[in-house]
């Protein structure tokens, strides 16, 4: 069947990075935002990982973000979400200054535009353990609009994570598109090539590939960006 779809992986993927500074980075400011109102520094981003795990864990009984503030007042109690509205304005001022962290690729702009161009549906299938504020300004940093995408998961709309393979099977619920018609793009051996699971073909970009287990992908399908044009070319005849 001959493809219609490109789902795009945003961190390591359309917007280098190092994973491991940038979340450094971003948790710093945060617990300096979030330290005047009683937040320990030193325990924050544990307490945040647990409503990540949380996200990461979720059955599809309700939205990531339930789930992360579920996990997140357990800890901290009904505070937590009356301090919601904070972290809705942290992510539109000081979680910006984390763009200095993260590298820029001009292919990953032209590529989608010209996939567009070709008629190709394009969609972010990022890990959806982000509000969206925070996606649509990661988006942004890639010299990309929110607006170049037909769909974007986010904790918001999205009640499965990453590796999950449910997690592709609700992204292609949500577009009315078969995994024979798409194809995954993303960096993360792991997290994005569960998309297989259920069908989907995986690209893997190696400008910041994550292979935490080692595997080999000698036989995969992987590359650069001249290289993904290739082989979303040959797939498309």
């Amino acid at each position: 069947m001959k493809k219609t779809t490109i789902l795009f992986d945003l961190d390591g993927t359309l917007l280098p990075m190092d994973q491991d500074l940038f979340t450094t980075t971003y948790f710093k400011d945060l617990a300096v935002k979030l330290a005047p109102l009683g937040y320990d520094p030193h325990s924050l981003a544990g307490n945040i990982w647990a409503g990540v795990a949380a996200m990461v864990k979720n059955d599809g009984s309700r939205t990531n973000e339930a789930a992360f503030w579920e996990a997140f007042s357990h800890i901290y109690g009904e505070k937590a979400r009356d301090d919601a509205p904070v972290f809705e304005e942290f992510y539109a001022k000081e979680f910006q200054k984390a763009q200095k962290v993260c590298g820029f690729a001009p292919q990953a702009g032209e590529t989608v535009r010209r996939l567009k161009e070709m008629g190709y549906r394009v969609v972010l299938a990022t890990n959806p353990i982000f509000p969206a504020i925070a996606t649509q300004s990661r988006i942004r940093w890639t010299g990309l609009e929110p607006e170049d995408f037909e769909f974007i998961t986010t904790y918001e709309n999205s009640s499965y994570s990453k590796p999950n393979p449910r997690y592709y099977e609700e992204v292609l619920e949500k577009i009315s598109c078969t995994p024979a018609e798409c194809i995954m793009v993303g960096n993360d051996v792991i997290e994005d090539g569960a998309a297989k699971k259920i069908g989907i073909d995986v690209f893997f970009l190696t400008d910041c590939l994550i292979n935490q287990e080692g595997r080999d992908i000698s036989g995969e399908p992987h590359g650069s960006w001249g290289a993904l044009m290739a082989y979303i070319q040959g797939k498309g005849e």
